[in-house]
C-alpha cells in the first residue's frame, strides 16, 4: 500500500469512526452496542485516579467496577489537601488526554498496532494488581483479550478503524460522563457516593457545577487540539516536497 494510499485509509477511518459514534450514540439499541466502550472509559477514568494517587504519595490500593458502568478507585493511604484536589480532577481530565493521545498517535503508520498492543497489555496488568471483583475483572480480562487479538490478527483498515473509534468514544465519554456532576446524587454500584466535583470543591474553591463546567471545557479543547493536530499534519503530508520538485525538474 503506498503512503498516498494509507493516509487515505486513515482520514476515512477517523470519519467512519466519528460518525459512527454520533450516530449509535443517538439509536435506541446504540447503548448495548457501545457498552464495552462505555466500560473501557470507566476503566480510564479510574485508573487516571489510580496512577495519580500514585505519583502524589496516596498509593493506589485498587479499583471497582460495576454493570451500570460506575467505578472507584481507591488510595492505600491518605494525602494532604492539594493531593486530594489534584486526584479528583484526575478522572475526566485523564480521559479526556488519553482520548486524544489515542487520536493522534493513532493515525501514524503503525501507531494503531502498536497502541492496541500497549492497551491490551494495560488491561491486563491493570488486572493483575489493581481490579477488583468478579464483574470488573472479566470486563477487564475480555477487553485485554480483545484488544490483544486486533493487535495481533487485524488488517491494517480494521486496527486503524479500531482505534480511531475507541479514541472517538474515549473522547465521547470524557464529555458525556460529565452530566452526572450536575446532580445533586451520584450512584456508583448501587450507593450514593460524593462526586469527583464536590471533592475537587472540598479541596480547591469554587463548586462542583463550577468544575464540571471546566471539566467539560478541557475535554472539548482537547478534542478539538487532537482533530486540529491531525488536520494539520495531514495536510503537510500532502503538499510537494520543495526539494524533490526541483530535483524532478532538473532531471
Amino acid at each position: 500500500m503506498q503512503v498516498h494510499e494509507k493516509r487515505q485509509l486513515r482520514q476515512r477511518a477517523l470519519v467512519l469512526a466519528l460518525l459512527a459514534s454520533l450516530v449509535l450514540w443517538n439509536l435506541p439499541f446504540g447503548g448495548f452496542i457501545l457498552y464495552p466502550f462505555k466500560l473501557f472509559a470507566t476503566w480510564l477514568h479510574e485508573m487516571a485516579h489510580g496512577i495519580t494517587m500514585l505519583l502524589v504519595g496516596a498509593g493506589f490500593d485498587h479499583l471497582e467496577m460495576y454493570r451500570d458502568t460506575s467505578g472507584l478507585a481507591y488510595g492505600a493511604r491518605a494525602v494532604g489537601t492539594t493531593a486530594k484536589a489534584i486526584i479528583a480532577s484526575a478522572g475526566y481530565v485523564g480521559t479526556a488526554a488519553f482520548g486524544a493521545v489515542f487520536l493522534v498517535l493513532g493515525q501514524g503508520q503503525r501507531g494503531a498496532r502498536s497502541i492496541l498492543g500497549a492497551l491490551a497489555a494495560a488491561l491486563a496488568l491493570s488486572a493483575i494488581l489493581w481490579v477488583e471483583g468478579t464483574f470488573a475483572i472479566a470486563a477487564v480480562g475480555i477487553g485485554a483479550a480483545a484488544f490483544a487479538a486486533l493487535s495481533a490478527l487485524s488488517g491494517e483498515r480494521v486496527a486503524t478503524f479500531a482505534i480511531n473509534f475507541v479514541a472517538a468514544q474515549a473522547c465521547a465519554n470524557a464529555i458525556l460522563d460529565i452530566r452526572v456532576l450536575f446532580r445533586s446524587n451520584l450512584v456508583v454500584g448501587g450507593e450514593v457516593v460524593v462526586s469527583d466535583a464536590h471533592n475537587m470543591a472540598a479541596a480547591s474553591f469554587g463548586s462542583p457545577s463550577l468544575w464540571a463546567v471546566v471539566w467539560l471545557a478541557w475535554s472539548l479543547a482537547l478534542f478539538f487540539v487532537a482533530l486540529r493536530i491531525i488536520y494539520v499534519r495531514e495536510r503537510r503530508a500532502e503538499q510537494p516536497n520543495d526539494f524533490d520538485g526541483q530535483r524532478r525538474t532538473s532531471k
